[in-house]
């Protein structure tokens, strides 16, 4: 296995959910540090969101790995952020047998 080239800087968010003054709830997003990745695309599609048809792309990102539970290990259901970018993260795994990286698969253009 060659060794990834980690030459971005995302930093990973989690969403922190609150209840507004009307009975509803408000997502906010915190940011839980940065992370050096590899990004490649994956291919896309349109799909429908609210209504409209708009494009989504696939990608895959490589990151160093880190423990089950750390803060620092991506997870679904939080989401990269790269200068305005959002990469919405939708699977994590070990990359090698060593467990030295992480595959992160995430879809840009849900949200």
């Amino acid at each position: 296995m060659s060794v990834p080239n980690l030459n971005r800087k995302l930093v990973l968010e989690e969403a922190v959910r609150s209840a507004d003054s009307m009975g509803g709830v408000v997502e906010t997003w915190t940011a839980l540090g940065d992370i050096w990745a590899s990004i490649d695309a994956q291919g896309g599609a349109e799909r429908l969101i609210g209504g409209i048809m708009l494009p989504v792309t696939k990608f895959k990102i490589i990151t160093r790995s880190a423990p089950y539970g750390a803060a620092s290990r991506p997870r679904p259901e939080q989401r990269f952020v790269e200068a305005g970018r959002v990469f919405d993260i939708l699977a994590v795994a070990e990359m090698d047998g060593a467990a030295q990286y992480l595959e992160i698969w995430a879809e840009e253009g849900r949200s």
